[in-house]
């Protein structure tokens, strides 16, 4: 389903009205190919809208995971983080420990080896997230 439908839908159902405001960030939040904090959204699009404030960010953030369209991440920097969700797709993350980089793969082989374990001790997968931290390339050229 259409992301930007499926949020109008959820404020309705919310009794909530969907403002100028939150459409701009759902616009942003969308256009955006990164994992987002609150404070990163909100001075991306402070230059542009500075009458939206970090609150609304946050709160509009909060209604994207609450609807469906976006998943709330933590990497251990202290931050949550957003992304959107696009259906059935899944991936995982690898997260640098220096820069805070962050890059998203899938690999077909991992998803079989654990649904093999899961098999094997006769456990049905319902979610999982895979997330390896350690120097992105940059950050191991530089000897850290």
């Amino acid at each position: 389903m259409d992301q930007v439908k499926l949020f109008n839908e959820y404020l309705n159902q919310q009794g909530l009205k969907n403002t100028s405001q939150r459409m701009v960030i759902l616009e942003a939040f969308l256009a955006s190919d990164s994992h987002l904090s609150t404070e990163e959204l909100y001075l991306q699009l402070r230059a542009d809208h500075p009458k939206i404030g970090y609150a609304t960010v946050h709160r509009t953030l909060k209604l994207f995971a609450e609807c469906g369209i976006a998943a709330e991440r933590n990497f251990g920097d202290g931050q949550t983080r957003f992304e959107p969700v696009h259906g059935e797709e899944h991936h995982d993350h690898l997260i640098c420990t220096k820069c805070g980089l962050i890059i998203e793969f899938e690999e077909p082989q991992i998803e079989k080896l654990q649904e093999s374990v899961a098999a094997a001790h006769h456990f049905t997968i319902k979610n999982h997230r895979l997330e390896l931290y350690g120097l992105c390339a940059a950050c191991a050229a530089d000897g850290q």
